[in-house]
């Protein structure tokens, strides 16, 4: 690995980044509903746009220090399409939500904070351990070339490969398998983010930074 690249890369591990974010608490209810000159209730697009720009400026103004290139990736990214559907109208607090399999999608601050953590650039390559739902996966496509994502439940990988080639992330690709194991067939990554809390640092992963 070049000096020139191992002074910013960086493997963030979710536990980390858990420990170091502060919790932003959005009160939102299912009631909130707009008007303007000539037009009725608003849209569900247009209250689930309103909600992720009101988490956005809580993040802004939380005190983590994000960079706007990372609160515009957390406002591009619709949170909302990444939850179930009976999460829908909170998908917006700053609070992590179950999905299947006893599993969950993160709260948007420590999605940011290790997406900026992560410290990469547009042009550079990311291996995701633990894709879950693709929400992290589909912020960080915000910011990076391409990001690839490994999920060991094979049905969550399934759904999310849907998920996110429905919504046009074309620059990720999924795969079911262990990420503790990395993939070595397309390192090696400028970054890798670890969003499953491991006990230590798996070695494969060390290998393919």
């Amino acid at each position: 690995m070049e000096p020139r690249r191992a002074s910013y890369l960086l493997l963030v591990l979710a536990a980390i980044a858990a420990m170091t974010t502060c919790s932003v608490l959005l009160t939102m209810t299912g009631g909130i509903a707009m008007f303007g000159p000539g037009k009725g209730p608003a849209s569900d697009d247009d209250v689930h746009a309103a909600r992720r720009e009101q988490m956005v400026r809580a993040l802004a103004a939380s005190g983590l220090g994000l960079e706007p290139h990372v609160l515009d990736a957390m406002e591009r990214t619709p949170r909302h399409l990444f939850v179930p559907d009976e999460h829908r109208h909170v998908a917006y607090r700053d609070t992590p939500l179950p999905l299947s399999s006893g599993q969950a999608i993160s709260a948007p601050g420590v999605v940011a904070r290790m997406t900026q953590l992560l410290n990469v650039s547009v042009d550079d390559r990311v291996l995701e351990v633990g894709t879950g739902s693709g929400y992290q996966a589909a912020v960080l496509a915000e910011v990076v070339q391409h990001v690839y994502t490994i999920e060991i439940l094979p049905e969550l990988a399934e759904t999310a490969a849907a998920r996110l080639a429905e919504l046009g992330y074309s620059n990720v690709t999924v795969r079911s398998g262990d990420g503790y194991l990395g993939w070595p067939e397309v390192a090696p990554f400028d970054g890798i983010i670890v969003t499953c809390a491991p006990t230590d640092v798996p070695e494969p992963l060390c290998a393919q930074l």
